[in-house]
């Protein structure tokens, strides 16, 4: 009788006799729970280095940034100003957090693919890898298309300021920050085509939901870029108007893709 006892009975009643606590600290240890803790505690220390480093570069190498924009943006009539000592050091701030944010995301983006790629299939896996350039590019092309869209809308201003005889004195903190951050966020705004791709590659919406609630889409693109400056209305239809033409390419490419598969 004693015989017949498995070795899977002995790892029952030892389990059984265990505190549960124990028994739970011993089902974890025996699992990847560790295991997968360990590489986040890894990637989270080496995105923190990552951002500490390029923080410091920014603060650092905002003195020469700062002279390149305000070449690009040498408007006639118009005087850049500081009116604090200590506002320099809280653009290098800014400067800072700016560069670590930005080259810290797609960091990110690349352990979390690193982390789940073991739960993608082979097309998953494809389409996540292809969309990544992508995305990239659609960034890049976001921010310096705002670049260019606050070049002449603060031109414009200037213009305007001096014809109706106000001077222009204008903030270097205010000036500097709104033109980073609309540019910035503008570039992650110009992503949002991937997201879209990558839903409809995982059949969690169709091209038919996006032509269906495609004015709504329109509708949330004007409220978006309304939050950011400038605030007119030309400037408004101006950056708009690409992610629309987005939009529709989106269901193109798809729609085309779709056809030939």
């Amino acid at each position: 009788m004693e015989d017949n006892i498995t070795e899977t009975d002995v790892k029952t009643d030892i389990a059984l006799s265990e505190e549960p606590e124990e028994a739970l600290f011993s089902y974890y240890k025996n699992s990847n729970y560790f295991k997968y803790l360990d590489e986040i505690r890894q990637r989270l220390y080496e995105l923190v280095v990552v951002f500490i480093v390029c923080f410091l570069g920014g603060f650092f190498l905002t003195a020469p940034i700062l002279k390149k924009i305000v070449a690009f943006f040498q408007i006639q009539g118009v005087t850049i100003v500081t009116n604090s000592p200590f506002q320099f050091l809280d653009l290098a701030m800014d400067t800072g957090l700016i560069i670590a944010l930005i080259f810290c995301a797609p960091l990110f983006v690349f352990y979390v693919y690193n982390f789940l790629k073991d739960g993608f299939n082979k097309k998953e896996k494809k389409i996540f890898l292809i969309l990544l350039p992508v995305a990239l590019l659609l960034f890049l092309t976001g921010f310096f298309y705002g670049f260019a869209i606050l070049y002449f809308c603060l031109e414009a201003i200037a213009q305007v300021n001096i014809n109706i005889g106000i001077q222009n004195l204008w903030d270097i903190d205010k000036y500097f920050s709104q033109i980073v951050l609309t540019s910035v966020l503008l570039g992650f705004i110009f992503e949002y085509p991937v997201v879209l791709t990558f839903l409809l590659k995982l059949k969690i919406i169709k091209v038919s939901f996006l032509k269906k609630n495609r004015r709504y889409a329109i509708a949330a693109m004007f409220i978006f870029v309304s939050l950011l400056p400038p605030t007119d209305g030309l400037s408004l239809v101006v950056m708009t108007l690409p992610l629309i033409l987005i939009y529709e390419l989106t269901i193109f490419f798809n729609s085309f893709v779709r056809i030939k598969d």
